[in-house]
């Protein structure tokens, strides 16, 4: 078997984390500390995400849309299959190297959706994006880490916490949508959907699209006003 290979490395900003690109032969794969967080082969559950989440809000004219999360890029690239040419959707990635990989190394792996002229990418923590708007986007689709519960990097407690979801809620247009990709189920967090608002449906989809096997979970949360 081809053994897998080290590519490059860099800090998580805020984090003591390091990110880590791995290669083995045509699979790419983003780790932080050797555990991963994606994989190009198993993107079944981060293209339904987007495809869900940006499917309920497709028609709107000119939706707005913000992915928390670049990774290997399919979470982007679903979302603009899906959403029609007067969308605009922000890329909110901490990581300054994520985002060069997928502009050199990664460009091709999920089609190049950088150079889509429907997307702009912010540098930085998508959380302050959230805090600092208000009615600004029609689908908040965050595929940070491993899940509410699940944490590879400190810094994104707080988008899951109460908190952080008050600002989610003011920052979605109404009946806005807003998704959440996680490795498996947390009840806690479904109930403090709930309780800060959201209408809350969960979703099971597989890893790989198409297969049955091991399903990732992921909640459709929507703004009721």
């Amino acid at each position: 078997m081809v053994p897998w290979e080290l590519l490059e490395s860099a800090p998580v900003p805020g984090d003591s984390a390091m990110a880590e690109l791995w290669r083995r032969g045509d699979e790419f794969s983003i780790r932080f500390d050797r555990e991963e967080a994606m994989n190009s082969r198993l993107h079944g559950s981060e293209d339904a995400l987007s495809e869900i989440g940006c499917g309920r809000i497709a028609d709107r004219k000119h939706p707005h849309v913000l992915i928390g999360g670049l990774g290997l890029g399919f979470s982007l690239a679903a979302a603009l299959s899906v959403l029609g040419k007067g969308a605009k959707v922000v890329v909110g990635e901490l990581v300054p190297a994520i985002v060069g990989w997928n502009r050199s190394i990664l460009a091709d792996v999920a089609g190049r959706p950088l150079e889509d002229p429907r997307v702009s990418v912010r540098e930085g923590d998508v959380g302050a994006i959230i805090r600092k708007s208000v009615d600004a986007f029609d689908a908040i689709l965050l595929d940070v880490d491993n899940g509410p519960d699940s944490f590879l990097c400190r810094t994104n407690h707080g988008l899951y916490s109460e908190r952080g979801l008050a600002a989610t809620y003011r920052a979605l247009r109404p009946k806005g949508v807003f998704g959440v990709w996680s490795v498996g189920p947390c009840r806690p967090f479904t109930q403090r959907l709930r309780r800060m608002g959201f209408q809350v449906e969960e979703v099971r989809v597989p890893i790989r699209k198409g297969r049955g096997g091991r399903k990732h979970l992921l909640w459709i949360a929507t703004r009721r006003d």
